[in-house]
């Protein structure tokens, strides 16, 4: 072996400790919430669990840094993000607003939806609204607020299927593929291909911007492993299939993904220009609050049945708690979750102003114990859910064991009065 080769060699030993170090350090911290974590990440191919922790630290003129830290991160293995996928919609939502560059035209404009083709169908109205007008804003409320459907479908059908996909990928986010509205009848996969004509209008009811019905396709593969999942599923009422559920031509974004958008939004000093979206100061306030937001804390639109429940779509950390529920007023969770078929998720930035402490963590849990889809018979009360309060509960105790040479500015984060 030549001298030269002994020292490549020489130096890749020396990195190996660092390496393994670091590969560690998440488990360590997991397993100190007992035997109970420990049943799950034994069983990580079984429960498809994925975990990111984020460390920030701050330099003398708060600017962050980060390092990140995985468990059983599989930048190639399916899972379904479900209701997560709303969230990088809400940001190109409102970059699609900034881009237009219409007079008069933004995220409070009325929206009003049409219906170009079955099974498509239109709104006009939002009861929900203090103007009882439909508008981005609104479906971004919605979207952090109580995870709706609906206004995701709007947004969707407002940003069309190819702009939605080549504005990730063009951002570097090229593990994404967002392909369908969620969660209403009718609609394939050529269906979800058009999106609805829709106008927007000025406070006196003029149209100020128009958008035809547009016909996109962005299918991309990805070559993810396990887009075939389980040993069967139920079609229609009842008609039991026995083989596996496709999810091939179904929502995908790489927890990883999700986790780095997340941190594009609230960190945009600290990415890279062009992995940023699109907004102004104000759409970054405007998002702040609103994926921080309580269902008991919003008035347009309302939700009186939620109003004990602060934990509704804020699993890591609280997923476990049962209602009724307040979250402490230190804490303020920035997220997004998802949950359908088995599959359990949430990317999110967690914050206690009064301790100083911030981190971030994404997270997915897969509990289908029949190995059936479409059943309804799916593990996440007693798992799940569970799991993943443990999993925030634990990196947040020791988060706030972990010695910071600066304290942390968190100003910025700190929520506002008012709608």
């Amino acid at each position: 072996m030549s001298r030269s080769i002994l020292i490549v060699f020489s130096l890749c030993l020396a990195f190996l400790p660092n390496l393994n170090a670091q590969k560690n350090t998440l488990r360590l911290i997991l397993e100190k919430q007992g035997p109970g974590m420990d049943s799950i990440l034994s069983k990580v191919d079984r429960y498809q669990v994925q975990i990111i922790y984020t460390q920030i630290d701050r330099d003398a003129n708060n600017f962050p840094s980060f390092r990140s830290f995985t468990y059983n991160l599989d930048t190639n293995l399916y899972y379904y993000p479900a209701s997560m996928v709303k969230m990088p919609v809400a940001f190109l939502a409102l970059e699609k607003l900034n881009q237009i560059k219409v007079e008069g035209l933004s995220k409070y404009s009325p929206m009003h939806t049409g219906a170009g083709r079955p099974p498509q169908t239109s709104v006009s109205e939002d009861t929900s609204a203090e103007n009882g007008q439909p508008s981005i804003a609104n479906y971004i409320k919605k979207i952090f607020l109580v995870s709706d459907n609906d206004a995701y479908n709007r947004l969707y059908e407002f940003l069309g299927q190819e702009y939605l996909n080549k504005q990730l990928w063009n951002k570097g986010y090229k593990r994404s593929r967002i392909i369908h509205r969620l969660s209403v009848p009718g609609f394939d996969v050529e269906s979800n291909r058009y999106t609805n004509p829709i106008t927007f209008f000025d406070t006196l009811g003029k149209p100020i911007f128009q958008q035809g019905q547009v016909m996109s396709a962005a299918y991309p593969r990805l070559n993810l492993r396990k887009q075939l999942q389980g040993k069967g599923y139920i079609e229609g009422d009842s008609t039991m299939i026995n083989q596996p559920f496709d999810f091939l031509n179904r929502n995908y974004v790489g927890l990883e993904e999700m986790h780095d958008m997340l941190k594009a939004v609230l960190f945009p000093e600290a990415v890279r220009p062009d992995q940023r979206f699109d907004l102004t100061e104000a759409d970054y306030k405007f998002l702040y609050k609103c994926m921080s937001a309580y269902p008991r804390e919003s008035m347009h639109p309302a939700y009186p049945e939620h109003a004990e429940e602060d934990n509704y779509v804020k699993f890591l950390l609280f997923g476990d708690k049962k209602p009724p529920m307040t979250i402490p007023n230190n804490i303020r969770i920035f997220n997004k979750v998802g949950l359908a078929y088995g599959f359990l998720s949430d990317v999110a930035y967690v914050v206690d102003f009064e301790n100083g402490v911030e981190f971030m963590v994404a997270a997915t849990i897969r509990v289908n114990n029949d190995e059936i889809f479409n059943d309804g018979k799916y593990e996440y009360d007693e798992i799940g859910l569970p799991f993943l309060g443990k999993v925030g509960q634990a990196i947040y105790v020791h988060e706030l064991q972990r010695p910071k040479l600066v304290r942390p500015v968190l100003a910025k984060f700190k929520p506002e009065d008012g709608e």
